[in-house]
C-alpha cells in the first residue's frame, strides 16, 4: 500500500517535485519487502535485510534524519508517530526547519484510554505540521489530542484501486462468477482482536437459518489457529469452511473475485483495509461498528451491512440476506462501485496536496 501510495503521489506531481519512500528495514517479523516501485519514485531502505533487533533508538532517529537531510528541502510525512525514534527524528527535523506530518488511523475507541498517557502521546505531536488520517473517528482521535481540525486531512488508508482489480483476473462482481457459486470470506490475522470465534459462531447460525449454505474461506495464519481449528469442528463445520492459509495479495484478489461478501467481525480495528480491496472486487461487506471503515467506506444496508461486534446473530442474519436474495446483492454490488473511490489511492494524492498547500500558506 505504501508503493501505491508512493507512485500516485510520484505521478501526481510528476516533473514539479521527486518523490522518494523511505523504509526502515527490507524484511521484518510482520512484513516483508517483496514488492518494488514502478520506477516513478525512488525507494530507500536504512537497513536492506532484517531490521537489526539491538538497533538502539538513537541510531534508528539518527539513520532516519540523515536520510531525510540528504533530500534537501523536503517535505516529510511519517508513520508510527508513537516510536521514539521517529519522534526524535521528527524534532530534529523541524529544528533543521523541514516541515513533518504525521500519517496516523487510530481511533479512540482502539483501546482503554489513559489521561497521562493520552496527554503524552498528545506532546508526541507537537513536531508535527498537520496530519494525513483515515476516516472520520480517527480525525477525531487527532483533534482530541490536540491538533488542529484544520491541519488534519483524511486518505492516509488507501490503496489503488485499478491494481486490485488486475490482481484479481476478473470484472467486479456482480459480473465475474456466477451467484450462485460464490462463497463467504474472511481475510484477518488469528489474533484475538479479529474477533474469529464471534465469527464462527455466526456462521453457524448463519447454516441453520438457510436451505443451502455457502461455504466460508478464511484466509490468515496466526497464534489462534488451533484454537480456531478446533472451534470449526465443536461445530460441525469441518466440510464448509476452508483455512487457506496466509495468501499474497494476488491470491486473495482472485479469491475475492469468487465471493459473495466480506465478512469483517473485529472487535478492534483501524480502519480495515480488506473492505477497499472488497469494494474494487465490488463486493459488499458485513462489518463490525469497531471498524474505522464503516464511517468512511460502507453505508449500512446500501453496499453493506454494519453490525455490533459482539451480534453473532447479526452476523448471521445479514449473511443469510446476501446468501439467498440475488436482486439485493445485485444492488449492493452496485452501492460497492459507487463507494469505492472513496478507498482509492487518488484520496491519498488529494490529502497530501492540501497539507502541503496548507502549511505553504501558513508559513
Amino acid at each position: 500500500m505504501q508503493i501505491d501510495r508512493c507512485e500516485a503521489v510520484s505521478t501526481h506531481f510528476r516533473d514539479r517535485r521527486s518523490v522518494i519512500g523511505i523504509e526502515l528495514a527490507g524484511a521484518s517479523d510482520n512484513h516483508s519487502s517483496e514488492l518494488t516501485p514502478s520506477g516513478s519514485f525512488r525507494k530507500v531502505t536504512l537497513y536492506p535485510s532484517e531490521y537489526p533487533r539491538k538497533c538502539r533508538r538513537l541510531r534508528l532517529a539518527w539513520s532516519l534524519v540523515r536520510a531525510c537531510l540528504l533530500l534537501g528541502r523536503a517535505e516529510i510525512f511519517f508513520c508510527h508517530y508513537e516510536n521514539p525514534a521517529i519522534l526524535a527524528a521528527a524534532l530534529v527535523l523541524r529544528l533543521f526547519g523541514r516541515r513533518v506530518f504525521v500519517m496516523n488511523s487510530s481511533k479512540f475507541d482502539d483501546k482503554e484510554r489513559h489521561r497521562l498517557r493520552e496527554f503524552i502521546k498528545s506532546l508526541a505531536l507537537i513536531p508535527y505540521s498537520g496530519a494525513l488520517t483515515s476516516a472520520t473517528q480517527a480525525k477525531s482521535y487527532l483533534r482530541f489530542l490536540g491538533m488542529p481540525e484544520a491541519k488534519i486531512e483524511i486518505g492516509y488508508d488507501t490503496m489503488s484501486i485499478d491494481r486490485i482489480r488486475r490482481l484479481s483476473g476478473s470484472m467486479p462482481a456482480p459480473a465475474g462468477a456466477p451467484f450462485y457459486v460464490r462463497h463467504f470470506s474472511i481475510v484477518a490475522r488469528f489474533v484475538p482482536k479479529n474477533n474469529l470465534i464471534l465469527a464462527l459462531q455466526a456462521y453457524k447460525q448463519y447454516t441453520e437459518l438457510v436451505r443451502r449454505p455457502r461455504s466460508l474461506h478464511i484466509v490468515g495464519d496466526g497464534p489462534l489457529e488451533g484454537q480456531l481449528r478446533d472451534k470449526v469442528a465443536q461445530l460441525g463445520l469441518t466440510e464448509s469452511v476452508i483455512f487457506r492459509g496466509a495468501l499474497q495479495i494476488e491470491r486473495v484478489c482472485k479469491m475475492l473475485a469468487t465471493t459473495l461478501a466480506l465478512i469483517l467481525p473485529s472487535s478492534v480495528e483501524q480502519l480495515g483495509n480488506v473492505v477497499i480491496e472488497a469494494q474494487a472486487t465490488g463486493l459488499p461487506v458485513v462489518i463490525s461498528d469497531a471498524c474505522g471503515a464503516w464511517d468512511q467506506l460502507v453505508r449500512s444496508g446500501v453496499n453493506g451491512f454494519v453490525v455490533e461486534a459482539d451480534n453473532s446473530t447479526g452476523f448471521a442474519y445479514f449473511m443469510s440476506l446476501l446468501s439467498e436474495d440475488e436482486e439485493l446483492w445485485i444492488h449492493m454490488c452496485s452501492a460497492a462501485h459507487e463507494k469505492v473511490r472513496a478507498g482509492d489511492v487518488d484520496q491519498f494524492v488529494h490529502g497530501v496536496q492540501l497539507l502541503i498547500g496548507m502549511n505553504a500558506r501558513s508559513n
